[in-house]
């Protein structure tokens, strides 16, 4: 919008010393997300982060964070999950962070994702997954590179 005075984001949140957990390749079928939240959910194990795709296969790949101090828990629970859905793989990756910016307008707003996305491409910083909503953009990234992350979207957004 022409003369828009708004500010291009409300904000950056930052979540340290998570594990992204990957239940790959699992055929998919309904019921298939419920199985996993609700084994995550009897060992008492929070996620702080989902996202689900399915491949062209009709594979379907779920993946979200835990607090990494539940790392083994999670994978001992999540490999007992699998071999019930038919799942080919279990992948714990420790060591990550979520970084989110966010904003009341971003449905309004084109190219604020590739911004975001650039920012991070633009100090070398590779996103492990993404999630998205009408107000949010969440990446799951490398722990050790949430300083840069956070400087490089504080810049982008022009946050202090």
């Amino acid at each position: 919008m022409a003369g828009d005075r708004r500010a291009e984001a409300g904000g950056i949140i930052h979540v340290p010393r998570l594990c992204l957990v990957g239940v790959m390749s699992a055929p998919d079928r309904p019921g298939l997300v419920k199985a996993i939240f609700t084994e995550l959910g009897r060992e008492h194990l929070n996620a702080q982060f989902i996202v689900q795709s399915i491949d062209l296969n009709n594979d379907s790949h779920v993946q979200f964070c835990v607090d990494e101090s539940d790392s083994g828990r999670v994978q001992v629970a999540m490999q007992r999950i699998a071999q019930e859905l038919g799942a080919r793989k279990v992948v714990i990756t420790n060591h990550v962070a979520l970084i989110s910016v966010y904003g009341p307008d971003f449905r309004e707003r084109p190219g604020i994702a590739g911004k975001a996305f650039g920012a991070l491409a633009e100090v070398g910083i590779n996103i492990l997954a993404v999630s998205t909503s009408i107000s949010t953009i969440t990446c799951v990234i490398n722990d050790q590179d949430s300083a840069a992350a956070l400087a490089a979207w504080r810049k982008a957004y022009g946050l202090s």
